[in-house]
C-alpha cells in the first residue's frame, strides 16, 4: 500500500471516531516494528535490543511456552476476534531508550501528547512523576527531586530492570506468576515498559504520579508491566490513563499490574481508561496486602471494544484492608465485563467492593467478581454494591458474583439494583432550565459520584468531560 493510501485510510478511519477525540494517528515512523506474529526468535531479538540479564531472556521464553499451551478464557465474553498472528507484539518509536528531557522525544510523538494533555499536567505541576510510553516504549520519564533526595524510585520498568536487577528479580512475577492465565502467560513473554515504584519506609508521595498509556500502530500489541511496592508505613497514589486511534483492524492492550502493600503501607491505583473500540483490553492487575496495610483500586473504564479486568487484592495479614470502586461505560458496539476479586487470606481483614456500570446504545455492562474467605480465619468484615443504570430498551447489564466462603465467623454481603432513568427525573429537571441532553448527563455524572469523587479534582473533571462526550447523540 503506498504512503498516499496510508493516509487516505486514516483520514477515512479517522472520520469514523465520532465523538472518541483521541482516535487520530500519528504518521508511522518506528526504529523498529516486528512482523506479524510471536515467535521465539523475536523473543531473543527483543531482549537483546533491550539489553536484558539472562534470566529475563529466559523468563520471557518459558512464558512464551506457556503462553502456547494454555487456552483462552470460555467463561466471559467471546473473544474469537482475537488473532494473535495478526498483532505487531513490538514497535519501537526511537533507538534511545527512555529521556527526561522533552525536547528529545520525537516531535511528533511531542505532538500527541500535546493534545492529549498529560505534559500540561507535568507543567502544571498536578503531578509529582510522569511515564510516558508509546506503543511499546516509554519515550519520557520524570520525577519530582525532592522525592528522588527521600529515596523514592520511579522508572520506566526497562530502567528499572537495568538499574536495579536485584529488587525487580526479587518481586517480578511474584504476585501474578506466568501461569496465571494464557494472557498473563503473554505479558510475561513480550512485556516492554510500564512503571517501577519502591517507596521506602515511611515516605509519603502525596501528589500522584502517573503513567500515560499512547496505541498508535495499527494491529498493535501493547504489553506494559508494573510493579509498584509500598515499604512499611508508606503511601503512593498511581494514576494511569490510555488511549489509542480508530483503525478497521483491531489492536490487544494486555498489561499486567503488580502491587505489594508491606505493613502498615496504603496504595491507591487509579485508572481512566479510554481506549478506542478497536482495542481488546484484556489485563491482569493484582495486590497482596499485608498486616495493617490498604490497597485501593479506583478503576474507570469508558472505552475499548472489550474489556476484561478484574483488580484484585489479598488480604494477606490482620488488620489489612482492600477497597476496589469501579465504574464503566458500555456503549455501541462495547462489552465491559469488569470486577473484582477479594481474597481473605488473614483473621480481621476488611473489603469493600462498589461496581457501577451505564449501558446505552446496545452497550453490555458485566459485574463479575469474587469474594473468597479462607477456612480458619475470623472476623472477617466485606461489602459488595453493584449498580447498573440502563439508558435504553436494547441494552444489557449482567451481574455475577461469587461468594466463596470456608469459615463462620464472617460478615459477607451483597446487594446489586438495575434501573432506567425515568422520564418524570428529565421532565423534572428540563423544567429548572436544562436541555434534556444536559438532564441525561447530570443524571449520569451523579451516578459515577462515589466514583469521582475518589479522583483528584483535575481527573474528576476530566471524568465529567469524557462523560459528556460519550453522551452526545444519545437523546433523540
Amino acid at each position: 500500500m503506498s504512503l498516499d493510501r496510508d493516509k487516505d485510510q486514516r483520514e477515512s478511519l479517522n472520520s469514523l471516531s465520532n465523538n472518541y477525540e483521541y482516535g487520530y494517528a500519528d504518521e508511522e515512523n518506528y526504529f523498529y516494528k516486528s512482523g506479524k506474529g510471536l515467535t521465539p526468535r523475536l523473543i531473543v531479538e527483543m531482549s537483546r535490543m533491550k539489553k536484558e540479564p539472562e534470566w529475563m531472556l529466559n523468563n520471557r521464553l518459558k512464558a512464551y511456552e506457556m503462553f502456547k499451551s494454555k487456552a483462552m478464557p470460555n467463561w466471559g465474553p467471546d473473544l474469537s476476534g482475537v488473532y494473535f498472528d495478526d498483532i505487531h507484539y513490538y514497535v519501537r518509536p526511537q533507538e534511545r531508550n527512555a529521556t527526561d528531557n522533552w525536547d528529545d522525544v520525537p516531535s511528533y510523538i511531542r505532538e500527541t501528547y500535546k493534545k492529549i494533555g498529560v505534559k500540561e499536567a507535568e507543567q502544571k505541576r498536578l503531578i509529582a512523576g510522569l511515564t510516558a510510553q508509546y506503543d511499546s516504549e516509554v519515550v519520557y520519564h520524570s520525577i519530582r527531586s525532592n522525592l528522588q533526595s527521600k529515596g523514592v524510585i520511579f522508572l520506566d520498568m526497562d530502567s528499572a530492570l537495568r538499574e536495579y536487577p536485584e529488587i525487580v528479580k526479587k518481586y517480578f512475577g511474584t504476585i501474578i506468576p506466568m501461569s496465571d492465565n494464557k494472557f498473563a502467560a503473554l505479558n510475561t513473554a513480550v512485556w516492554s515498559g510500564g512503571s517501577f515504584i519502591y517507596v521506602p519506609k515511611g515516605v509519603r508521595v502525596d501528589i500522584p504520579l502517573q503513567a500515560y498509556f499512547r496505541i498508535n500502530a495499527q494491529a498493535m500489541g501493547q504489553f506494559e508491566r508494573t510493579l509498584i511496592i509500598a515499604d512499611e508505613g508508606s503511601f503512593v497514589h498511581y494514576v494511569e490513563g490510555c488511549t489509542a486511534p480508530i483503525y478497521s483492524r483491531d489492536s490487544l492492550h494486555s498489561a499486567v499490574v503488580e502491587l505489594i502493600a508491606m505493613e502498615g503501607a496504603k496504595i491507591r491505583y487509579s485508572t481512566i481508561q479510554n481506549w478506542s473500540n478497536n482495542v481488546y483490553n484484556l489485563v491482569t492487575k493484582r495486590a497482596f496486602a499485608y498486616r495493617n496495610a490498604t490497597v485501593e483500586w479506583i478503576d474507570g473504564n469508558i472505552g475499548s471494544k472489550i474489556s476484561m479486568k478484574y483488580p484484585a487484592i489479598y488480604l494477606m495479614d490482620e488488620g489489612a484492608h482492600g477497597e476496589v470502586v469501579s465504574v464503566a461505560f458500555a456503549g455501541k458496539g462495547q462489552i465491559q465485563d469488569t470486577g473484582a476479586k477479594i481474597v481473605h487470606a488473614a483473621s480481621n481483614t476488611t473489603s469493600n467492593v462498589l461496581s457501577k456500570s451505564i449501558s446505552q446504545n446496545g452497550g453490555q455492562a458485566s459485574y463479575r467478581g469474587l469474594v473468597k474467605v479462607t477456612p480458619n480465619v475470623h472476623n472477617v468484615r466485606s461489602n459488595v454494591r453493584c449498580d447498573a443504570l440502563l439508558l435504553d430498551g436494547i441494552s444489557r447489564s449482567d451481574t455475577y458474583p461469587t461468594m466463596d466462603v470456608a469459615t463462620p465467623d464472617v460478615r459477607v454481603g451483597h446487594e446489586a439494583t438495575v434501573s432506567k432513568i425515568g422520564d418524570e427525573q428529565i421532565f423534572y429537571l428540563m423544567s429548572r432550565g436544562l436541555s434534556e441532553s444536559d438532564a441525561l448527563t447530570m443524571i449520569v455524572n451523579g451516578f459515577f459520584e462515589p466514583f469521582a469523587k475518589e479522583l483528584p479534582m483535575e481527573y474528576a473533571v476530566e471524568l465529567n468531560r469524557l462523560i459528556k462526550l460519550e453522551m452526545e447523540g444519545s437523546v433523540g
